[in-house]
């Protein structure tokens, strides 16, 4: 059996996303500092994800796609002998997610809707959920995918609620300059 502590997790996960962003900067040649703080803030966002989700990783090769996934929703979802470990799980399931859903709409500005967010969301936490299979002490379920994608949900609500909120603001200042 491997161990595979965080810090491992961590370097592996920094050095591919410096690897992106130089060669982001060397294509448009140039560095946009308020774009990189944006990238910078879905880089950690996605650090807290790897720590919940991947830390610390046991490799057994004994044990190599064990596969142990749960595709039926709902059925373990309150199945905890400690009823803080389910709203650990609930919750952190969810509440690990919802900067997701602010970020993304902020930093892409292709994803400008509530489905595209919400693809989105889906769709990186069904990679997550893929990339844990070979792990023999990770479990693959869609509870996780179902929470996920909600949390993102609620990210992108609040993001769109305070977008709102600065229209309604700017056109309240307009209207009192105007008078």
């Amino acid at each position: 059996m491997i161990f595979i502590p965080y810090v491992y997790i961590v370097a592996v996960y920094t050095a591919i996303y410096l690897l992106v962003r130089a060669a982001v900067s060397i294509r448009n040649k140039k560095i946009d500092w308020k774009r990189e703080r944006l990238h910078i803030l879905m880089y950690i966002n996605l650090l807290v994800i790897i720590y919940f989700t991947f830390s610390p990783l046991l490799l057994d090769l004994n044990e190599v796609f064990n596969c142990r996934i749960n595709l039926i929703p709902f059925v373990y979802l309150l199945d905890y002998d400690v009823r803080a470990h389910m709203i650990y799980n609930v919750f952190g399931n969810i509440m690990m997610f919802v900067p997701t859903g602010i970020v993304l709409p902020v930093l892409y500005k292709r994803l400008d809707n509530f489905f595209k967010v919400a693809g989105t969301g889906l769709l990186i936490s069904l990679a997550i959920e893929i990339l844990q299979l070979p792990f023999a002490d990770r479990t693959s379920d869609v509870d996780d995918l179902i929470l996920n994608t909600l949390g993102v949900v609620i990210g992108y609500v609040l993001f769109v609620i305070v977008r709102y909120a600065k229209k309604l603001g700017k056109k309240k200042a307009s209207l009192s300059e105007g008078s």
